[in-house]
């Protein structure tokens, strides 16, 4: 959802500041998902494959905004 955003960016400086804001959205539900399993909400077993998700997801979106500030 917060990819589209960057898309429609209308400068590369927005489109790096964009992505910025992706990485922060997905860290901030990496803690949300991390303290489901911590409350003992859900067993970690349950949310073990979308936080390697979000993991993948930050990796690739910090290297496309340290590329795109390189360029």
């Amino acid at each position: 959802m917060f990819y589209r955003a960057v898309c429609r960016a209308r400068s590369k400086a927005d489109f790096i500041s964009k992505l910025g804001i992706v990485v922060e959205e997905i860290d901030e539900t990496l803690f949300w998902l991390e303290l489901i399993v911590d409350t003992g909400l859900l067993p970690s077993s349950r949310m073990e494959a979308i936080m390697d998700e979000a993991n993948q997801l930050t990796s690739i979106f910090v290297t496309a905004r340290k590329t795109s500030r390189s360029r």
